[in-house]
């Protein structure tokens, strides 16, 4: 066979060429099932962390805790709760008396002063007005009356002092052996050992309801007027 010179010739393929490009794909596929893994695995592993979230909330839940750390709730609704309407309770400051319209009071106009909350425990009976600015500032406040048994109010006293925002004293005129105020909330209980007690502490201790969040349970008067 004779070939025109004044056509090229077809070459035979360069076999350095062709591994070039049998690297070139090889490693392409590498790097798609690379990508793969890792996107496979990025995936598994959010499953993996929300199924875990999910788990640790339902625990939660079910051992009376907050899901978001805030501690031993004892869970859901306190019952019994009295709650009043915040916007009603007036929050001016006065130099006399207040008549509230519950005992004890849970929020209302009051006195400048406010009584030392830092876990404070009083023998004697505190002044409305100086108490309830205890609350606004976020405490609650435990008080007792004779119906209370000594074990209980002494368990309860104990407590207080281990619970920053709180503060306990006695009051007469109270109807149920021992209450809880919050500003705007309240429950009674007749036992130290009630589980209201631990559930009022942690959802009203400095919560949602403190309308000066922040403001000081220290540097206020540290015993009642005389």
């Amino acid at each position: 066979m004779s070939f025109d010179p004044r056509y090229p010739q077809p070459q035979a393929p360069d076999p350095r060429a062709r591994s070039t490009r049998n690297r070139a794909v090889a490693i392409g596929l590498s790097a798609a099932v690379v990508a793969g893994l890792v996107a496979f695995g990025s995936f598994m592993l959010l499953e993996n962390s929300a199924a875990d979230e999910k788990s640790d909330n339902a625990s939660a839940a079910h051992d009376g805790k907050h899901p978001d750390g805030h501690g031993d709730a004892k869970g859901g609704a306190i019952e019994g709760l009295k709650s009043w309407d915040a916007a009603k309770l007036t929050r001016n400051h006065v130099a006399g008396d207040v008549g509230y319209p519950m005992k004890p009071p849970v929020g209302g106009d009051h006195n400048p002063s406010w009584m030392n909350c830092d876990g404070d425990v009083y023998e004697e009976a505190l002044p409305d007005v100086n108490t309830v600015h205890s609350l606004e500032h976020g405490a609650v406040w435990v008080t007792y009356n004779d119906k209370a048994a000594d074990s209980d109010v002494a368990a309860l006293a104990q407590r207080v002092r281990k619970t920053p925002f709180t503060l306990m004293s006695p009051y007469t005129g109270q109807e149920g052996a021992i209450t809880l105020s919050a500003w705007g909330k309240q429950v009674t209980v007749d036992s130290a050992d009630d589980r209201r007690v631990d559930q009022f502490l942690a959802q009203y201790v400095q919560g949602a309801q403190t309308p000066e969040p922040g403001a000081p349970c220290t540097g206020g008067l540290e015993a009642a007027p005389r």
